[in-house]
């Protein structure tokens, strides 16, 4: 297991891609160096960065669904195309740098089943199929029913919260969605700080990283964000509850938002480093939420201050500063779910201010 294995030991406490026209002549905050040539520029070069970058299953996923809310119809059917490729004997996607994933081999499954729904594709539906037939047959879980973050050790991270249940939300298992959101919160969540801590060991029923890693609240906040508009109107309570879950997550995380709009790396920690992803995660959840009537407006001004933040982090060549940072996840550096994020975020604004 490669993935952010630092985290166990650390204390417990040229390219033209199509554009939609509204993104033309929004105004970008000044400071980063990104900016030059306004909105659209930068975007492009994010994007373009994005698409540089080497990918492990989850990073592939996260890049997969930045575009397909950017609608870059291409792109999505061109990554779908490998994801399946690479896809696991017993049906985890984009199965590459990770031989333990299990719910990060299910975030590229709502981009799959689009691009296999937009092509006609069969075998792009055969691979959505064999994932769903996994997840909901074979992934290991605990004994009351949350699936693990990986297949080889009892653990349920944050970070599933985003992987997996959209996932089952966009193959019409709602109730199943739900459940594991109920699932993972319990082990994680803090009613105190209203904020989710990182792992915990269902086997050994104690905290592997007791942390409130920033990036995980944000990974929460944008995956029940996602099952909140994939649900159907007739699941008004489960509607309810999981914009509860968001509203939590967010004002747990704003309590510690630093005067710049960014936090820090453990957001009630000011000794842990600086970092700009999980501004970029909020504002998307915010102007979704905006954008679906169930958050207020009250939240857009911090939006856009969490948006000018990570605007002035974005380098000449596209490259988001200051997330965490790949490939160990552990300092302030570059990653590919920096550089979704920022065109997450982007999509978002788009659609709630054309």
């Amino acid at each position: 297991m490669k993935r952010r294995t630092f985290l166990q030991g650390l204390p417990v406490a040229g390219l033209t891609l199509g554009l939609p026209s509204s993104l033309k002549g929004q105004p970008l905050p000044s400071g980063g160096a990104g900016s030059a040539g306004g909105p659209a520029a930068t975007i492009e070069k994010v994007k373009l960065a994005m698409l540089s970058m080497q990918r492990a299953t989850w990073e592939q996923g996260v890049a997969m669904q930045a575009l397909l809310e950017s609608g870059e119809r291409d792109l999505v059917i061109l990554m779908a195309y490998d994801a399946v490729l690479r896809q696991s004997k017993d049906g985890r996607l984009a199965m590459l740098g990770e031989e333990f994933a299990l719910s990060d081999a299910a975030s590229p499954g709502e981009a799959v089943l689009w691009a296999a729904r937009e092509t006609g594709d069969h075998e792009l539906m055969k691979g959505f199929d064999r994932l769903l037939e996994y997840i909901l047959n074979k992934a290991p879980r605990s004994k009351e029913g949350t699936i693990y973050h990986f297949s080889n050790i009892p653990q349920v991270w944050s970070d599933i919260i985003y992987m997996l249940p959209p996932f089952l939300a966009a193959a019409g298992k709602f109730d199943e969605a739900i459940r594991q959101i109920d699932g993972a919160r319990s082990c994680l969540w803090n009613s105190e700080m209203k904020l989710l801590s990182h792992m915990w060991d269902c086997g050994k029923g104690a905290f592997v990283r007791k942390d409130f890693w920033g990036v995980g609240n944000g990974w929460s906040a944008a995956g029940i964000t996602r099952v909140i508009r994939a649900l159907p109107g007739s699941m008004k309570a489960g509607k309810e509850k999981l914009v509860g879950y968001v509203r939590d997550i967010i004002d747990g995380c704003l309590a510690h938002m630093r005067t710049d709009g960014l936090f820090h790396n453990i957001v009630d920690n000011p000794d842990s480093f600086v970092e700009t992803n999980l501004a970029q995660m909020l504002a998307y959840a915010i102007y979704r939420g905006i954008q679906g009537g169930w958050i207020g407006e009250s939240y857009r001004e911090k939006a856009g201050r969490m948006r000018d933040a990570a605007h002035a982090k974005v380098d000449s060549l596209g490259l988001v500063r200051g997330v965490c940072g790949s490939p160990e996840f552990d300092h302030p550096g570059t990653a590919t779910e920096g550089q979704a994020f920022f065109l997450l975020m982007e999509a978002a604004f788009r659609d709630l201010t054309s």
